[in-house]
């Protein structure tokens, strides 16, 4: 099984790079499934009904969030009915939206997809690890191919997540920080791991916002409405192979730029 997971889908910007990259990148890489984080796909802050329409409909099978995934409120009817948009699973009790999802690729096999949330200068949520953990077992019953998001925000808990659940899931892809990370590998367990996969938006930007406005930021210390870069962007992935006992046998890193 090959699956691309793309990195964290910023604004406009981001949503016209993956309609415009994306089907070169299933045909040439026999894509069978794609996952794509998009909390920040309306506006560079949040996600909602329509951005997530335009999304599917360029090709992404499941997408997954983050802690930005309440900032558009007018999408939480749409959240708690879609099963394809994932949100943390190790949020309370009673949140809507589901955090984990089983469906079935192009090549007939089946294949899951789990979101979570860390905890270290996140927010206080459920522990990520026992529930993945728990929530994996569940997961295992019905197919192998389980793939996560675990959405972070310090290395040293991404890294430490991917040991903890090594030889269990097909892979570990890290998001949140927009920064894609060189650490790509396949863990001793044959699960392949990546602590950030990086951004999909403004390739000039501080992660995906105008680098004037942030600049500013860091200057002044004063809150100010942010807006998502112009010019050319980037799309960062990983796409990964697995066998049929759902383990990982390579990951590759992916960055291409869209003029």
């Amino acid at each position: 099984m090959k699956v691309l997971f793309i990195g964290d889908i910023v604004g406009k910007s981001g949503r016209n790079t993956v309609k415009a990259l994306l089907p070169n990148l299933c045909d040439r890489y026999k894509v069978d499934f794609v996952i794509a984080n998009g909390e920040n796909a309306a506006g560079g802050f949040g996600i909602n009904e329509k951005t997530a329409k335009e999304l599917f409909s360029a090709g992404i099978d499941v997408i997954t969030t983050g802690n930005h995934v309440w900032d558009k409120k007018e999408a939480l009817p749409y959240l708690a009915k879609e099963e394809r948009i994932l949100r943390p699973i190790n949020y309370p009790e009673g949140v809507p939206g589901f955090g984990s999802i089983v469906l079935t690729t192009k090549s007939k096999e089946k294949i899951a997809v789990l979101n979570a949330s860390g905890r270290v200068f996140m927010n206080t949520l459920e522990c990520p690890f026992r529930k993945c953990k728990s929530e994996i077992k569940k997961l295992r019953e019905e197919t192998k191919n389980i793939f996560i998001d675990f959405h972070a925000e310090a290395t040293s808990e991404k890294i430490a997540f991917g040991y903890y659940i090594d030889g269990t899931v097909t892979a570990i892809v890290g998001t949140h920080t927009h920064v894609q990370t060189a650490d790509e590998k396949i863990l001793s367990g044959s699960t392949a791991y990546i602590t950030d996969v990086g951004m999909t938006g403004p390739l000039t930007s501080v992660i995906g916002i105008e680098k004037e406005q942030i600049i500013e930021r860091f200057l002044l210390h004063m809150p100010r409405k942010y807006d998502v870069a112009d010019g050319k962007a980037v799309l960062s992935a990983v796409l990964i192979e697995s066998n049929d006992e759902g383990m990982a046998t390579a990951i590759h890193r992916l960055q291409i730029t869209n003029p």
